[in-house]
């Protein structure tokens, strides 16, 4: 699976790219101007669909290392980043 973040100007040229070669998609707003696009395997997309529900800063330290593990991003870095994102959160409850 692959995320693509473009300017939302080239949405019908980047959608039509994607169909034109039979790839699956979904898109999501990034912002004011942006979009983000996955594409890939439908599998994926449907599990994109069920985690993806909101912008990517607002998503749970558990969403953000499940999308980063299925975008193929090193496994010991989201880690990381899943141990720093969930410390800060818990230090910020208590």
């Amino acid at each position: 699976m692959i995320l693509f973040t473009c300017p939302k100007r080239l949405e019908a040229a980047v959608t039509a790219r994607l169909k034109s070669q039979h790839i699956d998609y979904v898109l999501q707003a990034a912002g004011k101007n942006n979009l983000n696009v996955y594409f890939g395997r439908s599998e994926c997309l449907e599990a994109i669909r069920l985690i993806a529900t909101r912008p990517l800063n607002m998503l749970s330290p558990e969403e953000d290392f499940i999308l980063g593990a299925m975008l193929g991003y090193d496994l010991c870095a989201q880690c990381q980043r899943y141990c720093s994102k969930k410390f800060k959160m818990e230090k910020k409850v208590s």
